[in-house]
């Protein structure tokens, strides 16, 4: 067993990699950017190294650098981890011209498998089923419309080096062609260094299903079961679970039948992944790539075969072959990964940055694979990112109970998640009767987004957080040091807060054990009248206490329930369960513009990089038309006109770098 190993990566994979070379006795090196000096995977390791500046070309994709690395600190192997140089087989020769093992497959099975186009290739000649598509060498605008036309609409448009859904394009007609393809290609090229494609027929109701293998390079292949990933956003996975639900065994023995067969085509050694699509309307299953490396979501296959795939990594990589026969790998119970990511589901899932001022994971109720911490930032370079949730029980039923109420437990503030969409996702009844698709987020939608305003339960919620700080932070009652002295009239106390996004003065009343509210939307009026008791827009009383960990228990028209409160960007956050409402905290002599933005102007929303500028000034854009598109996280946004209008002037030009906030284009809406 090798007595030190590099891990090449940063995150909650660095830090899940340390964590079971730790407990194997080896010794670890982590390496580090600008931006991750702090971060909990270098203090994760025995040893820290400093490779560059924050963008990943400039630190965590220089191979250069940590072939250095391993040379200055005397690593005998890399663990690539996921994302950069895992898949990389210039990487693999890299290492193994200096005699550091790759722990992972050979640079040959990485370049057969790199590339999509010539995987298929390889898949058809050992008879494992592939997707009706095209995958050859000519390119060209004109080849794409003749095999899209050939195939039938609708069709997927591929980057053969890609991954992760990027360079990933669903074409439903003739017209849209064209647009994808550029657009897939320059994604392509930014996120691979490579634009070249393939095209495959689209199946609209596909499940994504995938087998986790694991060979010894010498031709010796066992599965540890299938994953079923089929809810995704933007082509990526958000959660997974496993076995795969309602999947006839014998399909399922097809599947991992394919699954080995195709890692024994190319002598696989080390952790792998064989993807496919499931056709649930005629059984058919269809090799779609595979991944010569960890999966994101190996976790549920760890949690169902009780096996730990790191340890199985360094040891098949340091020549002790596979540890146990496939006789002798067991399958129990059932489980589930979430993947809590840092961004705004109701913006079409764009990436949110800025720092993690409140997080809290349900660690005692579920497995959490995590690289970030309270405090930390989610900067624009990386991955967004911020847990796996992985729950487990004895079947689909019990594992997805411990699902929903860890899901019910997140708390994050600072920066918007996913957490409520996934609880949405894991408590839609279609989910839970296992009927799912890679179209399940765009089926169902009008549950999954559906979102219920803000009412006297989140607003008690808020104000018993503010009474709370009040007594805190005066050092005495707030019903008396708040307002002061009343002549013969009870105690009461104030505060501002948005209501239906609009300032408010709600004025409290203390009545025995409870507190009356009464709130003023018309907050001016209110103010102006001296503290007389105003024209109540709303009026109900509640009771609060605290709990141990701080959450308020909230007593409202007879009924009972717990909310955590935090500061969140100018306002405070309020859950119940897993979800969420923002209350603001409005500051009335600030005026009218702290409430609104610049009308008419379109600013960025994230840090990134403008890739395309889609109009000229003087055009009219429709309602939902492209204006611009910039490149952020590896992944290309598209800034829309939120109105019909004309473009008057882009304030920024192609390639040119933005900030969060900065202004890009000026448009004028048509009256």
């Amino acid at each position: 067993m090798f007595k030190k190993i590099l891990i090449a990566n940063r995150g909650e994979i660095a830090v899940r990699v340390a964590r079971t070379a730790k407990a194997m006795g080896v010794k670890t090196v982590a390496v580090y950017s600008d931006a991750d000096a702090n971060a909990p995977h270098v203090r994760a390791c025995d040893e820290a190294v400093h490779i560059g500046p924050a963008a990943a070309a400039e630190s965590y994709l220089r191979m250069e650098k940590i072939v250095a690395a391993c040379k200055q600190t005397g690593a005998e192997a890399v663990h690539p981890g996921y994302g950069f140089l895992s898949e990389n087989a210039a990487f693999a020769e890299a290492l193994d011209r200096d005699n550091i093992v790759f722990i992972g497959p050979t640079a040959n099975t990485i370049r057969a498998m790199g590339s999509k186009s010539a995987a298929k290739d390889l898949m058809e000649k050992a008879n494992v089923p592939t997707t009706p598509g095209y995958q050859g060498d000519d390119q060209s605008p004109d080849t794409f419309r003749r095999e899209a036309k050939r195939i039938g609409y609708p069709v997927l448009l591929k980057a053969t080096a890609g991954g992760g859904g990027k360079g990933m394009r669903l074409v439903e007609t003739k017209s849209e062609l064209e647009d994808a393809l550029a657009s897939a290609k320059r994604e392509a090229m930014s996120a691979f260094g490579d634009d070249r494609f393939l095209i495959e027929k689209y199946i609209a109701r596909a499940r994504h299903v995938e087998v986790q293998i694991f060979g010894d390079g010498k031709g010796d292949v066992v599965h540890m079961y299938e994953r079923d990933c089929s809810v995704q956003r933007r082509h990526q996975k958000i959660i997974e679970e496993a076995p795969a639900p309602n999947m006839p065994d014998a399909v399922r023995q097809d599947l991992l039948a394919a699954g080995v067969n195709a890692g024994k085509a190319v002598d696989y050694r080390g952790a792998g992944t064989v993807e496919f699509l499931y056709d649930a309307d005629n059984g058919a299953v269809y090799f779609m790539e595979m991944n010569t490396r960890l999966q994101v979501e190996h976790p549920v296959s760890e949690k169902i075969t009780g096996l730990d795939f790191v340890e199985w990594q360094l040891r098949i990589a340091a020549g002790e072959g596979l540890p146990l026969e496939q006789g002798q790998i067991r399958e129990r119970g059932h489980a589930f990964e979430a993947r809590l990511y840092a961004e705004a589901p109701a913006q079409n899932f764009a990436p949110s940055i800025g720092v993690l001022t409140t997080l809290r994971l349900p660690d005692h109720i579920a497995r959490i694979d995590s690289g970030v911490e309270e405090g930390m930032e989610v900067t624009p370079f990386y991955d967004p990112m911020i847990a796996k949730i992985i729950t487990g029980g004895q079947d689909r039923g019990q594992a997805l109970s411990a699902l929903h109420a860890a899901l019910d437990e997140v708390r994050v503030a600072g920066l918007e998640t996913n957490a409520a969409f996934l609880s949405a996702v894991a408590s839609h009844p279609a989910f839970d009767d296992g009927a799912v698709s890679t179209r399940f987020i765009d089926d169902h939608s009008d549950a999954l987004f559906d979102t219920a305003p803000a009412g006297p339960s989140v607003w008690a919620a808020a104000l018993a957080a503010l009474h709370t700080r009040a007594r805190r932070d005066c050092g005495a009652d707030p019903w008396e040091s708040l307002t002061g002295f009343r002549l013969n009239r009870p105690p009461r106390a104030v505060y501002w807060i948005d209501v239906e996004d609009a300032p408010a003065l709600a004025t409290l009343h203390r009545t025995g054990s409870l507190i009356d509210v009464v709130i003023e939307r018309n907050a001016a009026a209110a103010a102006r009248r001296n503290g007389d008791e105003p024209q109540a827009s709303v009026r109900f009383s509640f009771g609060f206490s605290r709990t141990d960990n701080s959450d308020f228990v909230i007593q409202l028209d007879g009924a009972q329930y717990s909310a955590a409160v935090a500061d969140h960007l100018g306002a405070l956050r309020v859950w119940s369960g897993a979800k969420h409402w923002d209350v603001g905290l409005p500051r009335p002599l600030a005026g009218i513009s702290s409430h609104h933005s610049s009308e008419g102007s379109l600013t960025a929303p994230m840090p990134g990089v403008i890739t395309v500028l889609s109009a000229s000034p003087g055009d009219e854009i429709a309602a939902g038309g492209t204006l611009l598109v910039m490149e952020a996280m590896k992944m290309e946004h598209a800034i829309k006109a939120p109105f019909d209008g004309v473009v008057k002037s882009y304030k920024r030009q192609a390639g040119d770098q933005v900030r969060d906030g900065d202004l890009l284009v000026d448009f004028e809406e048509i009256e």
